[in-house]
């Protein structure tokens, strides 16, 4: 097999290969502590994709090439504002919130 050779350089020593690591980038190389309070726990980015909702509002191409352009975007704070001026974005961007942050119950009152 083709990969065998640079498995056993890097065996031995000889292939360096990738940074220590030698896995994806962590979300801590991304963000500073300043972010922490802005991050959502891996626990609940998994349930995005258990949501029937979401991804039936992904089954819309329309939305799908929204998405497309803020992957691609180079100013995205700017088109994150245009964007959330299109109902069919603010939508999606609900349900993705609805999904990792729900809303806690307003009619429960302390007494």
């Amino acid at each position: 097999e083709r990969c065998e050779p640079r498995r056993e350089r890097e065996a031995a020593g000889q292939d360096p290969g990738p940074a220590p690591a030698h896995g994806p980038w962590s979300l801590e190389d991304i963000l500073g502590e300043e972010d922490e309070q802005d991050r959502v726990p891996l626990q609940k980015l998994k349930l995005l994709g258990e949501s029937e909702e979401l991804r039936d509002l992904l089954l819309n191409p329309h939305l799908r090439q929204l998405l497309l352009a803020i992957d691609r975007a180079q100013d995205k704070s700017s088109l994150m504002r245009q964007l959330m001026q299109e109902p069919l974005f603010l939508e999606f961007a609900d349900c993705c919130l609805a999904i990792v942050e729900p809303p806690e119950k307003e009619n429960v009152l302390p007494e």
